[in-house]
């Protein structure tokens, strides 16, 4: 029989949507690489030689690392630290449970030979990792993008610096079995402080003169200080480690600078005769002559150093120091420049 037209026909029932898939839960590669300590290229790599990746891959979409995935990768970490080789720690990884409490045979990344940081940011504890663990790709990456995010004065006092402190207490207490550590650390923070930029346009103003005393070769902060003081527009010349009493009274004599921050790291290399001998250099055409603000910088000039010039000043702590600088060099930019800090715990 014809369907009548007149009469209402059953309409078909609306099929349920299927409902998207709700998005992976998850960080990326570079974000899970920070955490860690390790480089992007390094989890690239244990992916590709230990499938040791992800478990879940959607088409058209970077990694995501679940929390079970990233477990995985905190105890591959944890092993290599404490020397198995890269693929035993990967196979030991994947059979781990990721959804139990964590192994108490696998502690803190870094095993017996973890650096004791204490109440630190994540990102200083992801450098010592990887420090500890000699992974230079992953240093330089963090040193990077500390640098980046934070600006050299807060990555210096809350990153490098208690990662370098760290290092040095534990080279300290274990000796020369510790020290390829912190050359490997120094060496990269040292590269990552050069490649900061200056500002276009300095100040015209006289510059800054850094230098280490004669004998001192510990010049790491005052590339910090240089790297901050040129991303201020201030004009600097830094003439690094140990620099001789001649060449360094010369070179007040030539640069006529505004200040002269001289660096000791230890008292046996705090030079007080020099120290009176370069706030007493005149320099510029007669009738004209001007001195230089000496400014000394590290814990060779505390308690116990022979004492320096009446005319010198200490300076405590890079962010303190600058503001000191600044408040010699540009009086007049201290509207737009921090005031006066609390001397830091970890600067020169």
């Amino acid at each position: 029989m014809e369907p009548d037209p007149s009469q209402p026909q059953d309409q078909p029932r609306p099929q349920p949507q299927s409902q998207p898939e709700p998005p992976s839960v998850g960080l990326g590669t570079g974000a899970v690489a920070r955490r860690l300590g390790v480089s992007p290229t390094t989890l690239r790599s244990w992916e590709r030689r230990y499938a040791i990746g992800p478990d879940r891959r959607e088409a058209g979409r970077h990694r995501l690392w679940s929390p079970a995935d990233i477990a995985r990768l905190e105890l591959m970490c944890r092993l290599t630290a404490q020397g198995a080789p890269p693929a035993e720690a990967a196979r030991v990884a994947r059979g781990a449970p990721t959804d139990g409490p964590a192994a108490p045979a696998a502690p803190t990344p870094g095993g017996p030979r973890e650096l004791r940081l204490g109440d630190v940011r994540p990102e200083c504890r992801g450098l010592a990792r990887a420090a500890v663990r000699l992974d230079a790709p992953a240093v330089e990456d963090l040193l990077a993008s500390v640098l980046a995010d934070l600006g050299p004065v807060t990555a210096w006092e809350e990153v490098i610096a208690p990662t370098l402190h760290a290092v040095g207490r534990k080279w300290a207490s274990a000796g020369e079995r510790y020290v390829e550590v912190e050359h490997m650390l120094s060496w990269y923070v040292s590269a990552a402080l050069h490649r900061i930029r200056p500002a276009s346009q300095p100040l015209p103003a006289p510059p800054v003169l850094l230098a280490c005393t004669p004998g001192e070769l510990h010049s790491l902060p005052m590339e910090a200080l240089a790297a901050a003081l040129g991303e201020r527009a201030l004009p600097v010349r830094m003439f690094g480690a140990a620099l001789p009493a001649d060449a360094l009274c010369e070179a007040v004599r030539r640069t006529g600078p505004r200040a002269v921050v001289l660096w000791a790291q230890s008292r046996t290399t705090a030079d007080a005769a020099l120290a009176r001998a370069v706030a007493g250099i005149e320099w510029g055409p007669r009738g004209a002559r001007g001195h230089s603000a000496l400014l000394l910088a590290g814990p060779g000039w505390g308690a116990g150093a022979a004492a320096p010039p009446a005319r010198a000043e200490r300076l405590f702590g890079l962010r303190s120091g600058l503001a000191v600088i600044e408040s010699v060099v540009a009086p007049r930019a201290q509207g737009t420049a921090a005031g006066r800090a609390a001397p830091a715990s970890c600067g020169s």
